[in-house]
């Protein structure tokens, strides 16, 4: 009885272990297939996403020398802005901050009530 079940047990767990590394490669085959090389020829990339909320998430794309930013839902995906395409150094802040007001921001009033 004791025998028996050391027997099964000694063929049992390396067959486990084989599952499970065999698992684990499939995986990971899959998900070069899928996502693909970082540095691979292809003329689409998914450079970063974020989660806005269950569902509902932004996507920034780089194709063909663009970026797009695409907002995904549930229902589908929307292509929201495109701008060119920025070297892969190039920090995501704009080093000139001036530029980043409204096109219709008013100048700043001085004390008096007068505008500059």
């Amino acid at each position: 009885m004791m025998v028996d079940y050391f027997l099964r047990l000694a063929l049992l767990l390396p067959l486990l272990g084989l599952l499970i590394w065999g698992s684990l490669k499939l995986t990971r085959m899959l998900q070069t297939r899928l996502v693909g090389a970082q540095h691979s020829a292809r003329s689409l990339e998914l450079v970063e996403t974020s989660l806005l909320a269950p569902g509902l998430k932004l996507a920034v794309v780089r194709f063909h020398d663009r970026e797009i930013l695409l907002g995904c839902s549930r229902q589908g995906v929307v292509r929201l802005s495109e701008a060119e395409a920025r070297p892969d150094g190039q920090s995501h802040e704009p080093s000139n901050t001036q530029h980043m007001q409204p096109p219709d921001a008013r100048p700043y009033a001085k004390a008096d009530g007068d505008v500059q």
